[in-house]
């Protein structure tokens, strides 16, 4: 196989990975539809008492925050009783921050779709040119998968040891302003979103890639040693 050919396979790979990336990221933030994950992560944490709300109207809620995130809702406003009033659970500051949250998760979403599309692309230039893809495609996920997965216990070991550290870091590479920063004594989407919330999130969307790493390497090893199988026979 010419080096050009090498290159779009470990670049197909990598555009992959990658899509694999973002997609774990809706299923461990959107894979449960009755968020029974956010409900057990409230009680670990007490948030209905941060709150001083019922668990219902805390799941309500999340149920219509989720859904503007995902843009099924156009605003987000939800009337429900905080601390014993009735009023808006999200304030101006909330709805700034989370309409650039809104953007850059729909924007990841797209671009999955992109780089899967590239994926696929690369491979029917690779068949075109009679590259032989069940020796190909498997040993460029195998390269791709040694750089990926460095890459991924790097960042593991980061946000393991010293989470706030590199959430903040996160907050300051993708995002251009300071909303982010909420104050919990006057911000209540804060508190039914502790830190120990998001921790819990990352480890849950990494425990996602990693599972599907090792899917997609199964798939690939099968395919590469039934190719070498038939070739040796």
């Amino acid at each position: 196989m010419k080096k050009f050919e090498k290159v779009m396979a470990a670049a197909a790979m990598i555009f992959l990975i990658i899509a694999l990336l973002l997609t774990s990221f809706q299923v461990a933030i959107y894979g449960d539809s009755e968020y029974r994950f956010y409900e057990r992560e409230y009680e670990k944490y007490g948030v209905t008492e941060a709150l001083g709300m019922e668990m219902s109207d805390v799941m309500d809620v999340t149920d219509k925050m989720m859904a503007y995130l995902i843009g099924q809702r156009e605003e987000l406003s939800v009337i429900t009783t905080v601390e014993g009033k009735e009023q808006d659970f999200f304030n101006e500051q909330d709805r700034l921050h989370m309409a650039d949250v809104k953007n850059l998760f729909l924007g990841g979403l797209k671009l999955r779709w992109i780089l899967l599309g590239g994926s696929v692309l690369l491979f029917l230039i690779l068949a075109f040119r009679k590259v032989n893809l069940g020796e190909a495609l498997p040993r460029a996920y195998f390269q791709a998968l040694g750089i990926c997965g460095g890459l991924t216990v790097v960042m593991g070991v980061l946000f393991a040891s010293d989470f706030n550290k590199y959430f903040t870091i996160f907050h300051e590479i993708f995002f251009t302003n300071d909303l982010w920063l909420f104050d919990p004594e006057t911000d209540y989407m804060i508190r039914m979103l502790p830190e120990g919330f998001f921790y819990d999130m990352v480890m849950r969307i990494g425990a996602c890639f990693v599972g599907g790493l090792i899917l997609l390497a199964a798939v690939f090893f099968l395919w590469g040693k039934k190719t070498k199988n038939r070739h040796n026979a």
